[in-house]
């Protein structure tokens, strides 16, 4: 896990919730997992700090590496299991960091993976969830326009609304965005918790802020 110059763990070091996260941690949870049940090892999972406050949403796939890294346990767990060669898995609904981490007040970091998180998978002009696979960057304003990337021009699209949309704003394309696009903060995250909270019974003891 990475720190920063200061030896403090950020949001991404706990790992991201966004489906497809790759790295070093998730190429070894692959190598114990096994692909058949690449869907259920993207299903979210609370992360609370060691006085269990919520602070992340990770992949099932990020949580079992915590876990058998020895960073974290499993509070709640799912009815499911995953196999390996040579042993079963539970798959953790909520997993607790054994030691207390400070979480810096900030905003994420830009990138693919937590534009998707923020839009939730969802095509910002279709209004459907993908898989992350089947899902592109859109700029709002194109670039040929002198669009920039920024968490303000930047949306979660599928590939055909990407494709209809071309090099023209939304309005030119006749499209319409679901929401107005923001810069992922604390708030958001906080956010996702409360939705997915209504979502798994077993979140709702824990999202008491």
């Amino acid at each position: 896990m990475s720190v920063d110059s200061r030896g403090r763990y950020t949001p991404e070091a706990l790992g991201e919730a966004t489906p497809g996260s790759e790295g070093p941690a998730g190429s070894r949870s692959h190598n114990l997992i096994s692909p058949r049940r690449a869907s259920l090892m993207q299903e979210p999972v609370l992360v609370l700090n060691a006085t269990y406050e919520p602070i992340n949403v990770t992949a099932v796939r990020r949580a079992m590496v915590l876990m058998l890294k020895g960073v974290a346990q499993a509070e709640e767990m799912h009815n499911a299991e995953v196999h390996s060669a040579a042993h079963a898995h539970k798959v953790p609904s909520v997993i607790r960091l054994l030691a207390y981490r400070h979480i810096p007040q900030q905003s994420r970091a830009l990138s693919r993976k937590n534009i998707l998180l923020r839009d939730r998978n969802t095509c910002q002009f279709c209004v459907r969830v993908f898989p992350s696979s089947e899902l592109t960057l859109d700029h709002v304003v194109p670039r040929s326009r002198g669009g920039r990337s920024t968490w303000e021009n930047l949306v979660a699209c599928c590939y055909r609304c990407n494709n209809n949309k071309g090099d023209r704003t939304p309005e030119e394309a006749g499209l319409k965005l679901a929401r107005r696009p923001r810069p992922f903060t604390l708030h958001t995250s906080r956010q996702l918790m409360r939705l997915i909270g209504h979502r798994d019974e077993r979140w709702r003891k824990y999202l008491f802020y």
